[in-house]
């Protein structure tokens, strides 16, 4: 059977024009994006010790982002197992050709409300 992520749901936003203050509005869009690997980040992982020291946020889960994925994943609400996370720090990403498995980023995210 092999190594396989799951489907998630993405909110992409678009650009919904600007309010009264000349600020942006955005829409979401939610988007599936298949094969997403999903796993409890280590307390000790250095990027998440310095995401928690930084904003005080508490990171919960670690997503493996598949190749050729194009979505921006920062600051964005993401919804699996009936739940709704957001994502916290930047995404890190590694060279294709390097990496053998079907996975080059990863992004970590927090339980929202």
């Amino acid at each position: 059977m092999g190594l396989h992520g799951v489907t998630i749901t993405l909110y992409t936003k678009v650009s919904a024009g600007r309010d009264a203050f000349n600020r942006e509005l955005w829409d979401e869009t939610p988007v599936e994006v298949e094969n997403v690997l999903i796993a409890p980040v280590s307390q000790t992982d250095t990027a998440v010790l310095s995401e928690m020291s930084l904003n005080g946020k508490k990171a919960q889960y670690m997503l493996g982002i598949p190749k050729g994925d194009t979505h921006a994943w920062e600051d964005a609400k993401i919804e699996f197992w009936g739940q709704t996370w957001h994502s916290i720090g930047y995404v890190t990403q590694g060279i294709d050709d390097l990496i053998p498995l079907s996975w080059n980023k990863k992004v970590v995210v927090e339980r929202c409300g």
